[in-house]
């Protein structure tokens, strides 16, 4: 099997070096887990890669994504741990991705595919061998949320949200210029927080208002009405499948987004194949104040995913939107948006 720094293209090798110039060898090591490998067909984007509803640039993974992670993590606290449990923090991450939470019914907090991570670890042969030859504790890399750096509270900026706020603005989006996320990554230092926590924060005010003007589309395209729509329609594909026993809920932790598709397409059901051939070719939806009949609907929330970050100005630590006026109303706004219309299409599931 080929090495996984192999199988990248010139620009994600590019990308990653941007985010740490020095790629530590057990980095290049722990991804060949087969527990990881297998992250490479499951796309960051929560199905989105597979509905022309959608116009993504590239398929980027949920293994490219950790793989950034743990660089962002390296790279700024030069703690091997701390870069394991960030490399290790979508593990458990089944096919689909969110779109297994919608399927739990957990739209808002997205948290439930996070539950078996600590077994997925430990069932390991290959990352538990090497974690005991390095004399380091399962405890100290199951969780990456005991680490600042690499995960905290909406809005603040973590590595785990930063990356994929760097990723989707070049794998969904196409929001950066040539060069632009090294500036803004070279501006990047570790604050102290108002609770006296480390946290990913900016030098220059400048250049973090324009960083947070520049991704609110980033954050509208995670809880728009095409985004709810197409993830809660996946779940109801998936629970249909599972109805009839083409799939169990371990088949998310085993089969790539393609083969559960491919599935799905060639099964003898009728409903289930012209239901994922409508989704794939659907190009728009609607909203109404309330359900249309003949058609699928939805009506759910979603999880509010920003950034507030942290900036040194006049020589103190502030939060952005105490300080910009343009970074307060870009959050208002996005929190304003309204989630409480019902979501159709022109077709049923």
């Amino acid at each position: 099997m080929s090495n996984y720094f192999d199988t990248i293209t010139e620009e994600l090798k590019e990308y990653f070096h941007t985010l740490s110039p020095e790629i530590p060898d057990f980095i290049y090591e722990y991804v060949e887990a087969p527990e990881m490998k297998r992250l490479a067909g499951i796309g960051i984007s929560c199905g989105t890669d597979h509905s022309k509803l959608f116009h993504n640039k590239i398929f980027y993974s949920r293994l490219d994504h950790s793989v950034g992670v743990s660089l962002i993590v390296w790279n700024f606290t030069k703690s091997k741990k701390q870069a394991l449990a960030g490399l290790f923090h979508d593990i458990a991450n089944p096919a689909f991705s969110h779109c297994i939470d919608f399927f739990h019914g957990d739209y808002e907090n997205q948290e439930s595919t996070e539950e078996p991570t600590t077994e997925i670890i430990a069932n390991s042969t290959y990352i538990m061998e090497r974690l005991k030859r390095d004399n380091i504790k399962l405890d100290e890399v199951k969780d990456y949320k005991l680490y600042p750096v690499a995960d905290n509270k909406t809005p603040r900026v973590s590595a785990d949200r930063l990356e994929y706020t760097f990723s989707n603005g070049f794998s969904m989006e196409d929001i950066w210029e040539k060069g632009e996320i090294s500036k803004i990554y070279n501006n990047i230092r570790i604050l102290k927080n108002e609770d006296g926590i480390d946290e990913i924060g900016f030098e220059d005010f400048k250049i973090a208002e324009n960083f947070v003007d520049k991704i609110k589309v980033l954050w509208l395209g995670w809880i728009n009405h095409k985004d709810r729509f197409l993830m809660q329609a996946i779940a109801d594909i998936l629970k249909l499948m599972v109805e009839a026993n083409l799939l169990t809920e371990k088949d998310f932790y085993n089969y790539s987004e393609h083969k559960i598709i491919n599935k799905a397409k060639t099964c003898g059901i009728s409903r289930i194949k012209n239901a994922i051939a409508n989704l794939q070719n659907a190009t728009e939806v609607f909203e109404s104040d309330s359900p249309k009949d003949g058609v699928y609907n939805i009506n759910c929330l979603g999880k509010h995913r920003y950034i507030d970050p942290l900036v040194m100005h006049n020589g103190k630590v502030c939060r952005l939107s105490n300080i910009s006026e343009k970074t307060k109303n870009n959050i208002e706004n996005y929190l304003a948006y309204d989630m409480t219309k019902y979501i159709y299409s022109n077709f049923d599931i």
